[in-house]
């Protein structure tokens, strides 16, 4: 099925009017002091917590009153039971489309009311299990905005048209603002953000190692103490590639799944999992792209991954091709030196 830009356009509108949506309803449900924090369940490779259970609802509606052109489809996301599938339209015909949301991507940020999360979602004409990120043909990342805050952005994209972004007013007018961004042209980390997604013990040394190499890699020399990159362990896939697209950030990486590995290789077949970024955290991907960021895997392939919510994936974004060259080989080395190839 071939899809053209107007088609793909108004998917993107369908799925931005859902983040909307759940938006609103987290920001109503924090101003009546419903609970956010209390889990509830482990489902589709992750917590799921009280805040989850507003937003779900929300989107079974909207999905439902989409028009029949949009049906049957598949819907992939967290929260969403064990599989993470949905199935919308007569169940007796074979999906066109799938859909992969990540209804609220930082979770753990946005229910202590910390720092903003993000709602993430793609869309891709149905391939079944063969689908992949790569298959998306539009997305949208819709920021969840704290109590304090007073704008909000959104992003939005389709393959091949390219990506815009705008801020929303919450209070007063709700008026919208368009945004001009893209990613740092700058060569070297130096001066600038960059990290390794370290979130959780257990993997922090291998993270911390890696991190210390890119710098005495790519810097002239590192002086203990200094300032000379800076890290923010923003902990939202879609948060981490906004800061790339936009140019906040140089060069970011999760790679926790190669760090289990690193940790069952050295573990005597010892069996190591844990929390890791998943397809649904990376449905902002296309966005990111269309933006001008270069988006890979661990080993340095284009990043993709099937549409389910078990996968785990490993990923690392660059502002630009003068940092992938400087980068890319010490992540390689890095795992290579420990048995881990892709």
């Amino acid at each position: 099925m071939s899809i053209d830009l107007t088609t793909a356009r108004a998917w993107a509108q369908r799925l931005e009017a859902i983040g909307l949506a759940v938006r609103d309803r987290l920001v109503r449900a924090r101003e009546a002091g419903q609970d956010m924090a209390s889990a509830v369940a482990q489902e589709g490779g992750d917590t799921i917590f009280a805040i989850d259970r507003h937003v779900e609802p929300v989107i079974e509606r909207a999905i439902e009153a989409w028009p029949a052109e949009c049906k049957p489809l598949a819907l992939v996301a967290e929260g969403f039971g064990e599989q993470g599938h949905r199935s919308f339209g007569d169940p007796r015909e074979r999906a066109r489309f799938r859909v992969i949301i990540d209804p609220i991507d930082g979770t753990r940020g946005i229910m202590y009311d910390k720092r903003s999360a993000w709602f993430l979602a793609a869309v891709a004409v149905e391939r079944g299990e063969a689908t992949g990120l790569r298959d998306a043909f539009a997305a949208v990342m819709v920021e969840l905005p704290t109590g304090k805050q007073g704008f909000a952005d959104v992003f939005s994209a389709v393959r091949g048209g390219g990506a815009s972004g705008w801020r929303d007013e919450l209070t007063g007018g709700r008026a919208r603002k368009g945004l001009s961004f893209r990613p740092s042209t700058a060569p070297t980390l130096r001066h600038g953000w960059a990290q390794v997604a370290n979130f959780f013990p257990g993997t922090k040394v291998l993270a911390a190692e890696l991190m210390e190499r890119i710098a005495a890699a790519t810097l002239e020399r590192v002086v203990p103490g200094e300032g000379s990159i800076f890290d923010d362990q923003y902990m939202t896939t879609g948060g981490q590639m906004v800061e790339l697209m936009v140019g906040h950030d140089r060069f970011c990486c999760d790679l926790r799944p190669l760090f289990y590995s690193v940790l069952e290789a050295g573990g005597q077949g010892r069996v190591v999992r844990g929390l890791e970024c998943h397809p649904y955290d990376c449905a902002g991907a296309l966005i990111a792209e269309e933006a001008g960021v270069i988006l890979t895997d661990g080993f340095g392939r284009p990043l993709n991954a099937p549409m389910d919510v078990h996968s785990g994936v490993h990923w690392c974004g660059y502002a630009n091709g003068a940092l992938r060259a400087r980068i890319e080989p010490v992540i390689q080395r890095f795992f290579a030196e420990r048995g881990v190839t892709g």
